[in-house]
């Protein structure tokens, strides 16, 4: 069958779901250990891979990987940005992003055109304080990296999110406007060093002729990994992947269906078409003939590519979901760091987790199940393993469950652990 004529078919909302999670590395269970270099070959399918400090419970590049890998060490992260094979940039949000992907965004940070909130920051910082920024990196240049842990803070005073010391702020600067880049990770914090330094070490080697494409070239590349990476998806939820703008609308992408790189297919129930990248056409005919078939369950992170899109999320799934960790906690109503719950090509659920690291316990203050889920046993026992195998992974396999709805799921789960 030709890419048109399959594309022309219509497929249904569970099918679209299954193709998505299958692009994405989330329909179906490992079928063998992870092993290390399966960190690059994931972030090579997402395209990126976002970066987040919260750590109540494992910090959200770790658990994005490991609701797709299972159990691996975490470890394999910074050696695989540490041997160069893969790099930090501000993509999304900061990301890690594949050796042979840095140079495109490199490329894109350089032009105006990119308009991303960290460029612009990162601009007001050097116009407020460029001689002092310039001393910092003549240091780093001199002496080699540096960390922002190596300058002793005189402020005392200052607290909070955003009051980072001044070294920290100047660092960062340098870092999004491509100075500077992270040669390593040492307990998390970023090492940094001169991007010169660090480009030399990436395998595959760095190509600087990537520097040199247009503005339309790099939106071209962008839009294309976006759809490739959703595996389908609506014109409306591409920009938001690579934080590109303007938004993309249908006639952007009309040229891009008359070359095949993209394929339009009905959607039934949907208003707007899906597009589908044309690597993806076995995928699409697979799941017309129904042969995509979920069986993973897997606790996600709230910054995972699935559901940082909360449009696309209620659209394709159902599922209203937001991060409440930024939010007091009067207003919250389901908890501090919330993570959705993946069965079998649904999103049922969700759980609200802490690590408590020190006593070796994973703690489950809350978890909900949607309104419409029938918690039949299955789903309880592949809920309560997925829960176990990840507290497991974690170091903290002591567990702790609070409150449910329903309320006889606690029992059960309970009842599931015990035997």
């Amino acid at each position: 069958m030709s890419a048109s004529s399959s594309a022309e078919k219509s497929i249904a909302p569970a099918q679209a779901r299954a193709l998505q999670l299958a692009a994405q590395g989330l329909l179906q269970s490992p079928r063998r250990r992870a092993r290390r270099e399966d960190v690059l070959i994931t972030i090579q399918r997402m395209r990126l891979l976002q970066i987040d400090s919260i750590h109540v419970v494992a910090r959200s590049p770790y658990l994005v990987l490991h609701s797709r890998l299972g159990s691996y060490p975490q470890s394999w992260l910074e050696e695989a940005l540490e041997a160069g094979r893969i790099a930090e940039c501000w993509a999304h949000e900061a990301c890690f992003v594949a050796a042979t992907d840095i140079g495109f965004h490199r490329a894109w940070r350089t032009q105006y055109e990119s308009k991303h909130w960290a460029d612009k920051h990162a601009a007001r910082t050097r116009d407020a304080n460029l001689a002092d920024m310039q001393a910092l990196l003549e240091r780093v240049r001199n002496s080699g990296p540096v960390r922002a842990s190596d300058f002793e803070r005189t402020d005392r005073g200052a607290s909070g999110w955003w009051e980072w010391k001044p070294e920290k702020r100047w660092l960062e600067a340098w870092f999004a406007s491509g100075e500077l880049m992270v040669t390593r990770r040492e307990r998390f914090q970023r090492v940094y060093d001169l991007a010169e330094r660090v480009l030399a070490k990436l395998d595959p080697a760095f190509d600087p002729s990537l520097l040199t494409w247009t503005h339309a070239e790099l939106r071209k590349r962008f839009i294309l990994d976006s759809v490739r990476a959703l595996g389908i998806t609506q014109a409306r939820w591409i920009a938001d992947y690579f934080r590109l703008k303007p938004t993309v609308d249908e006639t952007e992408l009309a040229p891009l269906l008359a070359s095949g790189e993209l394929l339009s297919v009905p959607v039934t129930g949907w208003n707007s078409r899906a597009y589908v990248h044309r690597d993806h056409l076995g995928l699409l005919e697979k799941a017309r003939d129904g042969r995509l078939r979920a069986t993973h369950t897997a606790l996600l992170s709230p910054f995972d590519p699935l559901v940082w899109d909360r449009a696309r999320l209620r659209e394709m799934f159902d599922f209203d979901y937001s991060i409440e960790c930024y939010l007091p906690e009067a207003k919250r109503k389901y908890g501090y760091y919330v993570l959705p719950i993946l069965h079998r090509g649904r999103l049922i659920g969700r759980l609200d987790a802490k690590a408590h690291r020190a006593e070796g316990v994973f703690e489950i203050k809350a978890l909900f199940l949607e309104e419409q889920v029938e918690p039949t046993p299955r789903l309880l026992q592949e809920l309560a393993q997925t829960i176990a195998d990840t507290a497991a992974w974690h170091g903290t396999p002591k567990l702790k469950l609070g409150r449910c709805r329903p309320a006889a799921v606690a029992s059960a789960l309970r009842a599931c652990w015990r035997g």
